[in-house]
């Protein structure tokens, strides 16, 4: 590369431009990042099959959600359908906004029934949820 100057007319300059260097850099340095995460595509778990209730909580504060295999929800041993579930929880957490929510399935409930309870939770917006793996115990 051949640059002039007003010194002298035929003085070379041999500097290498690294800004296009930089510029693969990022673009390089953006792609893996947007496409590690990808690759994870799943893991193999070995979940507990039970559980018992957090330490020092005050299991006054604790209500349960029950989901059966035949699709029934239960909000603290009492039977209701989803429209009801929902107004009975708002009011609960509206009432209490630090009382703690745990939902138990049992092994044959559907996958969608449990996401609807979830979705229901996340919805009214309560922070304090929990997911209990063995529906007989507690």
């Amino acid at each position: 590369m051949r640059r002039f100057s007003d010194q002298n007319k035929l003085v070379t300059l041999s500097d290498i431009n690294v800004t296009p260097l930089l510029d693969l850099a990022f673009v390089l340095l953006i792609i893996f990042m947007i496409t590690t995460p990808l690759l994870d595509q799943g893991m193999t778990l070995d979940l507990p099959s039970g559980g018992v209730a957090d330490p020092g909580m005050d299991p006054e504060k604790i209500r349960v959600v029950e989901i059966t295999a035949e699709g029934d929800y239960f909000l603290d041993q009492s039977e209701m359908p989803v429209s009801e579930l929902r107004t009975s929880i708002g009011q609960t957490f509206q009432a209490d906004p630090e009382v703690f929510f745990y939902v138990r399935a049992d092994k044959k409930a559907t996958w969608e029934m449990v996401a609807n309870v979830m979705d229901l939770l996340t919805k009214l917006g309560i922070p304090n949820v929990s997911m209990r793996t063995d529906f007989g115990s507690e």
